[in-house]
């Protein structure tokens, strides 16, 4: 076994890494169980590691996959069409995994062939943001919609910057009508969060509990907010719904995500600060606000003349 003992407490070398412990390996017995104990979604990971690297990187033994071997698995995804950000994924897990090869010693740390990898540059960030006659535009398609819940769930994303995915499991315990609040129990980053509701949110909220009620689901607390009539469980997407809709509102550029993008336009071109942008989205730091930085309305040349009015 190419663990290390008890290296750090006795004072003893590293072993040396076993030369044909293979990725494939590295991922299914020391990897994988690892993440499912301390991440949030490791079937994410085990998706990743099945669909791009267990056929390519997966047979290598990991003494051999060096730079110069990564930088042409790297190569070829772009070649293959793969879009940077993606690829980018893919290095950033790849690079997860090798941080722990290097720390559980089954690399060595001195080795200057097995330094992580560099994301590829991705230039500027694509947003979409809606205009309003294009909400209304999609609000149209969607109430022109055989799906009884879309109308509704395309509004709730618009009017609280909730992820699809949060509102696609959120359960009726989650929503307090009274402080209007909805409660994430656990969020994108493995932490929950609460989503502060609107009138109009409340009011979508109010329209759901009425549908539901004439398909005779239940909207007892442990129910599903958005039920499946057929399975009586939460859907597993809104996609082919949505696209339809999007398509016949003549806004085939426009992901389900842009919903969220949008809510943050609205509120930053509103004069809403950053910093209150991040809390109502639930980013886990500033920077990932940012993106939406270039939104704001230019009010540095008001705030230079509150010196100059005084100095002068």
């Amino acid at each position: 076994m190419s663990f290390l003992s008890l290296s750090k407490i006795t004072g003893q070398k590293y072993r040396r890494p076993e030369r044909h412990f293979t990725l494939n390996v590295f991922f299914d017995e020391h990897y994988f169980p690892h993440a499912k104990a301390t991440k949030a979604q490791p079937h994410h990971d085990y998706s990743v590691f099945n669909t791009h690297l267990r056929q390519t990187l997966g047979p290598k033994p990991l003494m051999e996959l060096t730079n110069p071997v990564l930088d042409i698995w790297v190569r070829e995804q772009v070649l293959a069409g793969l879009k940077r950000s993606t690829v980018n994924k893919h290095i950033n897990m790849l690079n997860r995994m090798l941080k722990l090869a290097r720390h559980w010693g089954h690399i060595p740390f001195d080795s200057t062939q097995h330094s992580p990898l560099k994301a590829l540059l991705l230039g500027d960030y694509n947003q979409r943001f809606l205009t309003e006659p294009e909400i209304e535009r999609l609000f149209k398609a969607c109430r022109a919609s055989t799906h009884p819940f879309l109308l509704h769930f395309v509004q709730l994303l618009l009017l609280t910057g909730a992820r699809k995915g949060e509102a696609r499991t959120a359960l009726w315990r989650d929503i307090d009508f009274a402080k209007r609040i909805w409660t994430v129990p656990k969020s994108k980053n493995g932490r929950s969060r609460r989503i502060v509701l609107n009138s109009a949110a409340i009011a979508v909220l109010r329209e759901i509990q009425a549908t539901a009620e004439r398909l005779m689901l239940s909207v007892a607390q442990p129910a599903p907010v958005f039920t499946n009539p057929k399975t009586r469980k939460p859907y597993n997407s809104f996609y082919l719904s949505w696209y339809a809709a999007r398509s016949a509102a003549d806004l085939d550029d426009v992901r389900i995500h842009d919903l969220r993008h949008t809510f943050a336009s609205l509120l930053i071109n509103k004069g809403v600060s950053i910093y209150e942008v991040q809390q109502l989205l639930g980013h886990s730091s500033i920077q990932m606000t940012q993106r939406y930085a270039h939104l704001t309305p230019n009010t540095l040349a008001d705030r230079a003349e509150i010196v100059a009015n005084i100095v002068s």
